[in-house]
């Protein structure tokens, strides 16, 4: 996995506060997309510089056919987008999934150190 998409699954997994529960390259038929929300049928790609050559651009295309087939929306980004502005990904993606917003990883700060009572 490229650090850009760690990135993406890091950010990805908040969702599931939201409700979006996205799953690392759960199969479709045989194919094995980076990203998947079953429950909103959303299969999120990130593409490398290979993913430029005739072959493997051919080859995605028929894979989004069988996913399109499955009643799987597919969203691409080439993996400078998500290094250069992350944001902006997860914007399109929540749009997608019909939230209006998506949820900001916490804090450090913010984060529960302690049960409810303090303790």
């Amino acid at each position: 996995m490229s650090v850009q998409e760690v990135r993406l699954w890091v950010r990805l997994r908040t969702l599931k506060a939201d409700g979006f529960h996205f799953r690392r390259q759960a199969p479709i038929l045989s194919f094995y997309p980076d990203f998947i929300c079953l429950s909103r049928r959303l299969v999120v790609e990130v593409d490398g510089a290979h993913h430029e050559e005739l072959e493997q651009v051919e080859f995605d295309a028929r894979r989004d056919q069988v996913f399109a087939r499955e009643g799987f929306q597919t969203l691409r980004f080439p993996t400078r987008a998500v290094h250069e502005d992350i944001d902006a990904v997860m914007d399109v993606i929540c749009r997608a999934l019909g939230a209006a917003s998506p949820t900001r990883p916490a804090t450090r700060a913010t984060l529960p150190t302690r049960g409810r009572d303090g303790t």
